[in-house]
């Protein structure tokens, strides 16, 4: 598909762009990388409901960025600066690695919130400007609680 996009192919005087070529081959790798959970299932990766799922949680992802941003404004904005911050372990019901890398984006993106570290036994450990909550469960409701039901459709 590259080849076709790019076509490094020169009739004139006969040549080949060979960076070109690369270029698509490292892109091709790059992509095969990331996106190898898909391949192991494809039958999941085109089933049309997780595209569905997918439109549905966009803008949810977005409400609660603003959501974030304002808070965070708020707490910078404010004379006593009332921040809390502290690292909280949160446990993911999400199995697999893409859903796992999903819901980490989605907690670093959010503005007052790191993901600084994935478990394989799905524990996130999140580092958070206002800590309204020490213990796991509770931490975990806070945190991931508005994003996991949606990519547990998307991506498990």
């Amino acid at each position: 598909m590259w080849i076709a996009l790019s076509w490094p192919f020169s009739f004139e005087n006969g040549t080949v762009d060979i960076q070109s070529i690369i270029a698509g081959l490292f892109a091709a790798a790059l992509t095969a990388l990331v996106f190898h959970e898909f391949t192991r299932n494809p039958h999941k990766a085109f089933h049309p409901s997780r595209y569905l799922w997918f439109l549905v949680f966009v803008p949810i992802f977005i409400w609660e960025c603003v959501k974030a941003n304002i808070h965070v404004a708020y707490l910078v904005l404010h004379p006593a600066l009332p921040i809390h911050p502290g690292i909280v372990k949160v446990k993911t019901r999400l199995t697999s690695d893409i859903g796992r890398t999903f819901l980490a984006n989605c907690i670093t993106l959010t503005p007052g919130t790191l993901t600084i570290d994935v478990s394989d036994d799905g524990y996130l450990y999140v580092h958070w400007i206002d800590v309204r909550a020490r213990d796991v469960q509770h931490a975990t409701e806070c945190i991931i609680g508005r994003f996991e039901k949606y990519l547990t459709r998307i991506c498990d």
